[in-house]
């Protein structure tokens, strides 16, 4: 399955639940960063399993918040691209800076 089938699943099954309303958007995106937070603590143990499961509970509200304030997921991953691809910098400590 590719990530628009499944995006559609998603929205489907939030659809079904009654949470797709913009109005739920405030507290869709603390959902969003407590899976974020699940997905830090995961990384930081070292656990395989749970950064799996974490990495698409952080996409499943991600999916949501997106649809609930009517942004298309693949365009805004689109344009931060362009933003980036020919962005110039060195890796420090483990994070890109840009020049």
């Amino acid at each position: 399955m590719d990530f628009k089938d499944l995006e559609s699943k998603v929205k489907f099954w939030a659809n079904e639940r009654n949470t797709l309303h913009s109005g739920n958007a405030p507290k869709q995106f603390m959902k969003f960063i407590e899976e974020s937070g699940e997905l830090s603590q995961a990384i930081l143990k070292n656990r395989p399993d749970d950064i799996a499961d974490a990495f698409g509970d952080v996409m499943v509200t991600l999916i949501i918040l997106a649809e609930q304030l009517n942004y298309d997921l693949v365009k805004c991953l689109n344009l931060a691209y362009e933003e980036i691809k020919d962005r110039e910098g060195k890796t420090v400590n483990g994070v890109f800076l840009k020049e």
